[in-house]
């Protein structure tokens, strides 16, 4: 027993040794092995590059501070990368014995850290220089990422610091962005001090940051507001590269990272007040948000992250709700899905909130009752037929009270219908009996009615404005396709957004859209038959020729009632090109007849047989149905026709007696 306790002391004594040992070398020597290991460093990031990094003096003060002077990176052939006149840190002791560096103080000097880019070149290529690809290395999950990312942060920022003179600053061609304080200090994890931001030869802002960047907590908070008392935030660079135009009031964001066995989780805060935002994209009003704030957890795992609905709730204005967003990759190919299930809600609350500037006809408008809504979108894009997509929004004892801005009752009586040419307007005229063109449903025959409705909306008169399965097969074909190659808009969303929205085309038309339509149609303010009628006194047929009535005679020289099946199948055929008809026909150069080309033939057997099987013609007629219609109205002017040794251009179109230019005709709304 003496014998074990002798060892064990002995044992002891040369650990103890050890250490004070290896305490005293590293002491005695740590300035050599400080620049033993620098300046390998620095030899290989040199190499690997194409830089050249220099210092004047790099040393210790005592065992756990270093000063660092006169430190420079210059990309070879570049401009100045970082020029660092001193930098004094204090390192976390406990953590370098086992090789980790935590910065427990730090005082820093002028800081200029200049980004820089001409043409093509810049001196911060190098940042995303791809590995050599004869090195193998295990490719880290996103959560390993995230972590190494946040770490740094956390390890590398210090408890206590005071940062003086730094410039940081982006320079691309002569556009110039430039963030600057004077003072920057940090005490016991937190901060509160004045920043600087400006953009080329403009005033700069100043901003106020408060917060806490905590390591052992994994804690960050942020508080951005303006230091002139009144005045918003705005976010330069936007609007000269992005003609987009953002400013805030108030900015405050927190989070928490927490580490669990096969994911990591983002949890914290982000809240917005006072909000404007601009852009074409977006809106053509600005965009104003009172109050945005969402509550988020985000878990990020090897291959995947999500933003987890149990534990997020997303506020603007008085509207709350908890979305679920997952983004998975598998095989070089990602796996999306989005759901928002919101029970019942009152519905004054969903357009009170609407931000203002994003839904102009629907401001002012008062409700009472309830709402709920359910979406899911299940998008694999390895199988892209698999596609899920739901969506319906439910209501109980839903009534309008008012209209507000605009009445949505317009079209049950006679208005001014404005046609658009790339948003500029082309002609007005009234839908109604004081239109001398105007058609009445009743004066349009049903095969006309039926062969438009077959090839654009064949359950217009059973859904309630949307047919999800026509969005579906359009998003499916467009994602294919990799560009916006197909619509899946039904009558109802096309006659909404030709009487009631501007001809912007951008994310919020599409939104308030689509309010309009569930409004009209689930409240019945138009009926059916009057919207039919509406749409088929506006659709556009072919260049300044809007409506049956002009679609009828311009092609046909003939009224709506004495249009033969085949020439209304044709019409129908029409009405999603309108701009380009003449590649529907050709000359029958034999006879100089305007005929429908032959690839037609099986759009024309497909119309029939779906009015055939709704009772609209026979079967019979179905049956020998050919795609055979030769244009008798002005429309033929329009080919390349050899008559009397006058040669017509296909390029010109003959109205009134006087050749008129196609170019001149306003393409379709």
């Amino acid at each position: 027993m003496e014998f074990n306790s002798k060892r064990i002391l002995r044992i002891a004594y040369c650990v103890v040794a050890f250490f004070i040992f290896s305490i005293t070398g590293f002491y005695i020597f740590r300035n050599q092995l400080l620049h033993y290991f620098a300046d390998r460093k620095i030899q290989h990031l040199e190499t690997t590059y194409d830089l050249s990094i220099h210092y004047r003096q790099l040393q210790f003060n005592g065992l756990r501070e270093i000063d660092l002077n006169e430190f420079s990176i210059v990309p070879n052939h570049r401009d100045t990368l970082l020029n660092l006149r001193s930098m004094k840190v204090k390192l976390n002791f406990l953590p370098l014995l086992i090789g980790e560096i935590e910065l427990n103080d730090m005082s820093l000097e002028h800081l200029a850290l200049t980004f820089v880019k001409k043409d093509s070149l810049s001196n911060y290529d190098f940042l995303f220089k791809k590995k050599n690809p004869n090195e193998t290395a295990k490719k880290r999950g996103y959560d390993e990422r995230v972590n190494g990312l946040l770490n740094m942060c956390y390890d590398y920022l210090p408890e206590n610091g005071t940062l003086k003179d730094v410039l940081i600053s982006k320079q691309k061609d002569n556009n110039k962005l430039a963030l600057r304080f004077a003072t920057f200090n940090v005490k016991d994890n937190h901060f509160d001090n004045e920043i600087a931001i400006s953009e080329d030869k403009e005033p700069a802002q100043l901003l106020r940051a408060t917060g806490v960047l905590n390591h052992f907590s994994k804690e960050l908070q942020l508080s951005l507001t303006s230091a002139t008392p009144y005045k918003k935030v705005f976010i330069p660079y936007l609007n000269k590269h992005y003609h987009a135009h953002v400013a805030f009031s108030s900015l405050l964001y927190s989070m928490t990272k927490s580490k669990h066995f096969s994911y990591t989780s983002l949890n914290g805060e982000l809240m917005i007040n006072g909000l404007e935002v601009s852009h074409k994209a977006l809106s053509p009003e600005v965009i104003q948000l009172n109050r945005g704030r969402i509550n988020y957890a985000v878990n990020i795992g090897s291959n995947y992250i999500e933003l987890d609905s149990a534990q997020t709730i997303v506020q603007f204005n008085r509207l709350l709700f908890s979305p679920y967003i997952r983004a998975e990759k598998n095989n070089n190919k990602w796996h999306f899905m989005v759901g928002l299930d919101k029970p019942w809600f009152n519905s004054n609350d969903l357009f009170a909130s609407l931000p203002q500037g994003l839904f102009g006809n629907l401001k002012g408008l008062r409700t009472t009752g309830q709402l709920a809504y359910h979406f899911l979108l299940d998008l694999d894009m390895a199988n892209l037929n698999a596609m899920r997509l739901e969506s319906n929004l439910s209501q109980r004892f839903f009534h309008i009270v008012s209209y507000g801005k605009t009445d949505l009752n317009r079209m049950n009586r006679e208005f001014m219908y404005t046609a658009y040419d790339n948003g500029r307007p082309v002609r007005t005229f009234p839908i109604g009996p004081s239109w001398a063109h105007y058609t009445p449903i009743d004066s349009i025959p049903l095969i006309m009615q039926w062969a438009v409705l077959e090839s654009e909306d064949g359950t217009f008169f059973k859904h309630h404005g949307f047919r999800l399965d026509m969005l579906r097969s359009a998003l499916i074909y467009d994602l294919q396709k990799k560009r916006f190659a197909r619509g899946g808009s039904t009558i109802s969303m096309q006659i909404i957004k030709n009487v009631f929205l501007n001809r912007n085309k951008n994310i919020a038309r599409k939104l308030e859209e689509a309010f309009i339509v569930w409004l009209i149609e689930n409240e019945h303010i138009t009926s059916k038959q009057r919207l039919l009628e509406v749409y088929f006194n506006i659709a556009e047929w072919a260049p300044n020729i809007y409506g049956i009535w002009e679609a009828s005679n311009f092609y046909f020289n003939k009224r709506p009632q004495q249009l033969s099946l085949e020439e209304c199948i044709c019409l129908a055929s029409l009405i999603p090109k309108p701009k380009h008809f003449t590649s529907s026909f050709g000359v029958n150069k034999e006879t100089g007849e305007i005929i429908l080309r032959g690839y037609y033939a099986n759009y024309y057997r497909l119309i029939a047989r779906l009015m055939a099987a709704r009772g609209v013609i026979s079967h019979a007629q179905a049956d020998s149905i050919h795609a055979y219609v030769h244009l008798t109205g002005r429309a033929r002017n329009s080919f390349v026709i050899h008559r009397d040794s006058t040669t017509i251009q296909q390029n010109e179109m003959i109205l009134n007696d006087s050749i008129v230019p196609q170019a001149a005709f306003p393409p379709s709304i």
